[in-house]
């Protein structure tokens, strides 16, 4: 297959002061692309921080990109897809070690949100952002993401496609570059549409799609299915009506959860977020110093340094406690219901501003206490009515290893929409 290299071919090298930066033509999706070289045959794209042989990983950094050798072997989770043939596209960007849930990097560029209308335009979400464009774009019909505290959902919502969250541990983390691979990392799939996310499973999890025809069997409609609504204080009220209207029409039965599971999830939000900063500083601490690596990177590292120690040690205590909330919780519901996203996505801000706005970010995705929990979760766009912004997000939560599941109500609600 001739490689068509977006960063040998599709690149040209700007100088500004003293820095080389790339300038990536197109939607800034991809770090390396090979057009398809056949029709008729699934499409994969893979986010780059997930080796496959023979590809520098660069993990969003400049620095990997100059200095890292090129992987001697695929990652574990790209063993399907090899023994499939899948034409896989491309590496996709992603901001600088998958740290930044607005999706900015300052080095390959920001991925372009193509739902965004107007200047300045919205943020494509993170860190999986050019997993989530190319898909958006139709450059790739699934594509591999990681999700730490949200990587796979956060940017899904934004660019409205699907993204699946999987159980920890349930797909092999080898030969990815992680956060945190004992208490968060998760890979997972993403496709604008439920069929195509399935299949995109499918390629994670041998015999997956036998796995979901049973659970469309099992529970062919939505009456009958018990949904718990989670309601979070500082959520667009637009955004909980759009929600509450695709469950209502998709005709779940729906049970409000009460305030003492919403005082547990704000904990676990806080928890999950001081183990995911802790994650970066233990996993790329030995870049701390290194020149080449953005401020904004070292800064999350210093940040995560400062936290490890009695916070650190008290959130991860919690974590017991709160996997058994969780679970009490969905011994009662078959899932949990809440916006992905508490808003629509920010603007892109001024570059001194980023910094404050990945902040924003962190306050408005309601994904990381499914990570520190260890479930599977569920991300797909529903309609947004008089907002500015074509699409909200739907967050469904399942029970450990439910994915099939999880797709099948997706699936319920995807159909309920389109009548």
């Amino acid at each position: 297959m001739q490689c068509f290299v977006v960063r040998a071919l599709l690149c040209t090298v700007l100088f500004t002061g003293c820095t080389l930066v790339p300038r990536l033509h197109g939607d800034r999706a991809f770090i390396d692309y090979w057009p398809p070289a056949k029709t008729g045959q699934l499409t994969l794209a893979v986010k780059d921080n997930i080796d496959m042989q023979g590809v520098v990983t660069t993990v969003g950094s400049r620095f990997l990109l100059k200095h890292a050798p090129p992987a001697k072997k695929d990652a574990a989770c790209l063993a399907i897809a090899r023994q499939r043939k899948v034409q896989i596209v491309g590496k996709t960007n992603l901001s600088e070690f998958a740290v930044a849930p607005s999706g900015f990097n300052e080095y390959f560029g920001t991925p372009e949100n193509p739902l965004s209308r107007g200047w300045p335009r919205r943020v494509p979400g993170g860190s999986s952002s050019g997993s989530a464009v190319a898909v958006a774009n139709g450059k790739a019909e699934v594509a591999f993401g990681t999700d730490t505290a949200g990587s796979v959902r956060v940017p899904a919502a934004c660019c409205g496609i699907v993204g699946l969250k999987t159980t920890r541990h349930l797909i092999s983390l080898k030969g990815v570059y992680p956060i945190d691979p004992i208490d968060l990392d998760t890979i997972g799939p993403m496709a604008k549409d439920i069929q195509r996310t399935a299949e995109g499973m499918d390629l994670l999890e041998n015999g997956f799609m036998a796995q979901y025809a049973a659970a469309k069997v099992a529970r062919p409609r939505a009456q009958g299915i018990r949904v718990g609504r989670l309601y979070l204080k500082g959520t667009d009220a637009k955004i909980d009506e759009a929600i509450d209207r695709a469950l209502t029409h998709t005709g779940f039965q729906i049970v409000r959860l009460s305030d003492s599971f919403r005082d547990r999830w704000e904990q676990a939000k806080k928890d999950g977020d001081t183990v995911a900063a802790v994650g970066i500083w233990q996993s790329y601490q030995e870049y701390g110093s290194t020149v080449g690596i953005s401020m904004r990177t070292k800064n999350g590292m210093l940040l995560g340094h400062s936290l490890y120690g009695e916070k650190y040690r008290e959130a991860l205590a919690r974590k017991a406690g709160w996997q058994n909330a969780l679970r009490q919780t969905l011994q009662r519901v078959d899932f949990i219901a809440l916006p992905t996203l508490q808003t629509t996505p920010p603007r892109m801000t001024v570059d001194l501003r980023i910094g404050l706005m990945d902040t924003r970010m962190l306050g408005l995705q309601n994904t990381v206490p499914v990570n520190l929990a260890g479930n599977p979760a569920l991300a797909l766009p529903v309609p947004l009515e008089n907002a500015g912004f074509p699409v909200t997000s739907l967050e469904l939560i399942g029970r450990p290893k439910s994915e099939a599941a999880l797709l099948n109500a997706g699936r319920l609600v995807e159909a309920a929409l389109q009548r």
